[in-house]
């Protein structure tokens, strides 16, 4: 046996962390004396204590420390992939991060308040309940300032859409940073408002909110936000499901991904059970910039390179409309929710100007 003096020397772990270990149950001693509740370890619980270490250095919160340490047991290549999944999160969430505080880094070197409207939003909105779904359960607004969609789920999901996008509802800042804040209280009340509900329901959100110049996007879930810019489509959002953290840590691919059985799985959403803190993003725009908020009724279902044919001209009521149709073509399996907005030039008065798109 050995002292928890000598095993914090052999572990390189100060006696105050293997104690605070023992409570948190990811390293228990072997033997605590009754009398003077000393703690003792053996030798052979070294190599669990240093792995135990690096996992907590690495940011793995205890729960899943304690599963990677027991699967390390009985299966090391499993206790292997929970860690490389675990650093898929940690590198998504800080890429989240990076883009938020670029943002915030060009906004704070900028002026500080917004007194123009250089640009303006034209958008439309289009919910179609697909052609196998006894039910529409998804949720769309398109506005001048606001964008949103929802995809409800179970019994009550269209009720959990229509309550996710109504949270969004009434005056929203100018001020970029304001704008973040009252997004992530809207997602903050949308859950609550859900939980009062009760049921085994829920629903993702995806929103944006326009300053003039910029888009601030809040989002929860497997929706998708995209920017056509140039003719090149880039996607604004990381889902949160399974499938997604597979992709991240190299066990599957993308194409692999679609036809997983475990794509519809959820790891964040709106179902009023625990709280869902959203990402949120700023996106600069241009004009000529057109954005796409989905469900995965169109993501899931019809391939990105249609969606950017589709997004390259037209109308947004048209293009809405067009991209509904390519759904349709590939079966319609899903509710559809879509919103296209454009980012064109404002007048004095703040309302949109023409611009031509041009085709890629």
């Amino acid at each position: 046996m050995m002292t928890i003096g000598e095993f914090s020397r052999a572990s390189r772990l100060s006696a105050k962390v293997l104690r605070r270990y023992d409570e948190l149950g990811l390293l228990r001693p072997a033997r605590v004396d009754p009398y003077t509740a000393y703690r003792y370890y053996t030798e052979d619980q070294l190599e669990r204590a240093r792995l135990v270490g690096w996992l907590r250095r690495l940011g793995m919160p205890p729960d899943r420390t304690r599963e990677v340490c027991d699967r390390y047991v009985t299966d090391p290549d499993a206790a292997a992939r929970a860690v490389r999944a675990h650093w898929a999160r940690a590198e998504a969430e800080t890429a989240a991060r990076r883009s938020l505080a670029a943002s915030l880094t060009d906004l704070l070197e900028g002026p500080r308040t917004m007194t123009t409207h250089p640009y303006a939003l034209t958008a439309a909105a289009h919910t179609d309940p697909g052609l196998t779904r006894p039910a529409q359960q998804d949720a769309a607004v398109a506005g001048p300032r606001l964008l949103a969609v929802a995809d409800g789920y179970g019994p009550a999901g269209a009720q959990a859409a229509r309550t996710a996008v109504g949270a969004l509802a009434g005056p929203l800042p100018e001020r970029t940073g304001d704008l973040l804040n009252a997004l992530e209280d809207a997602v903050t009340r949308a859950g609550a408002d859900i939980a009062a509900h009760g049921g085994d329901s829920g629903t993702t959100l995806i929103a944006a909110a326009w300053t003039g110049s910029r888009l601030a996007v809040a989002h929860v879930g497997d929706s998708r936000a995209y920017r056509l810019r140039d003719g090149a489509l880039l996607a604004l959002t990381r889902d949160h499901t399974v499938v997604q953290d597979m992709i991240d840590a190299g066990e599957l691919t993308p194409a692999e991904a679609a036809a997983h059985p475990d794509r519809p799985l959820l790891l964040r959403a709106l179902d009023g059970t625990t709280p869902a803190a959203p990402d949120l993003t700023v996106h600069e725009a241009r004009p000529g910039d057109r954005y796409l908020l989905c469900t995965d009724g169109l993501s899931a279902v019809v391939p990105t390179d249609d969606i950017r044919r589709a997004l390259a001209h037209g109308t947004p009521d048209e293009t809405v409309h067009e991209l509904t149709a390519l759904a349709h073509a590939r079966g319609g399996p899903d509710n559809l929710a879509c919103v296209v907005a454009d980012v064109t030039p404002a007048s004095p008065d703040g309302e949109p100007q023409p611009f031509p798109r041009r085709l890629p």
